[in-house]
C-alpha cells in the first residue's frame, strides 16, 4: 500500500511541476491508453500465476 501512495503522490507532484512550467502532462490523456496499461499489468500477473502453478 505504501508504494501505491508514494506513486500517486509522485504523479501529482510531477503534474503540478509540468503545469507550472506550462508543459503538457507526461501521460496519455485518453482512457484507452490507461486501459491498455492495465491490460499489460493484468497479462503479466496472469502469466506469472500460470507459470507458478505449472512449475510449482
Amino acid at each position: 500500500m505504501k508504494e501505491l501512495i508514494l506513486s500517486l503522490f509522485s504523479g501529482v507532484v510531477v503534474v503540478i511541476i509540468f503545469k507550472l512550467i506550462r508543459l503538457p502532462i507526461p501521460a496519455p490523456p485518453i482512457l484507452s491508453s490507461v486501459i491498455g496499461i492495465v491490460g499489460v499489468w493484468l497479462g503479466a500477473s496472469l502469466i506469472s500465476l500460470v507459470l507458478d502453478k505449472v512449475q510449482g
